[in-house]
């Protein structure tokens, strides 16, 4: 893999000049996870950051009781784990790959020396953080506020916007969107069962047709949907 081609797919790299980003590409280290592999755990020493060249790796919390919060879900061209640029602690949650991914790892030392000699780079690292923190809130204030139809319509949405299409295809296994979802399986599966009864999608196997898109806009701003 070429890792400045890679580096230059990296969200947080978009628009630094070639040289730069040939400098950011020589701190890069590649790494492999196949499918279910941990990447790091919570708690462990943030030694750097990983963006993903290919793949899928979610990012989550686990009670003492083993309860699972997913907290976000990464794909090509998206970084995790960019506390560790700030700070030499560790990381707040784990990140496992949902399918076999090649991932690039900034080393933190390296990567703080190339932002204090780049202020486009630190400016692209702040705008980066930034939008993270929004994604927080929205999933805090979807989670506590909203009902499991709501999110799952807003979810399946956000996929048909990412994969410009009606007829989607689940990114992840249904098991992993309910922990994002914040709900159960069992649940999601009744949801969706519903919304395929109300006309709202068609679904079969992984694959998901939207047949009422202003429907499930209407629900994903929160409409009570009914039974």
């Amino acid at each position: 893999m070429d890792l400045t081609e890679a580096a230059g797919k990296v969200i947080l790299f978009h628009g630094l000049p070639r040289p730069q980003l040939e400098a950011v590409a020589r701190i890069a280290q590649l790494k492999r996870a196949p499918r279910g592999q941990e990447i790091f755990r919570h708690g462990d020493p943030a030694e750097g950051f990983y963006a993903v060249a290919e793949g899928k790796v979610k990012v989550f919390r686990a009670s003492p009781l083993g309860k699972e919060q997913i907290l976000h879900v990464f794909g090509p061209g998206e970084s995790f784990g960019e506390i560790a640029v700030f700070e030499r602690g560790v990381f707040p949650a784990g990140a496992q790959a949902l399918a076999d991914s090649q991932l690039l790892f900034f080393p933190r030392k390296a990567f703080s020396e190339a932002i204090r000699k780049d202020p486009e780079l630190a400016m692209n690292m702040m705008a980066l953080l930034a939008t993270r923190l929004r994604q927080l809130v929205r999933k805090v204030e979807e989670i506590g506020l909203k009902e499991v139809p709501s999110r799952l319509a807003a979810y399946l949405l956000g996929l048909a916007r990412e994969q410009e299409r009606e007829q989607i295809r689940l990114d992840i296994p249904k098991g992993q969107i309910a922990l994002s979802l914040g709900a159960s399986q069992e649940t999601l599966s009744r949801t969706l069962k519903r919304f395929a009864e109300r006309g709202l999608l068609r679904v079969k196997g992984r694959d998901v047709a939207l047949l009422d898109r202003a429907g499930l806009e209407r629900l994903a701003q929160g409409e009570r949907f009914e039974d």
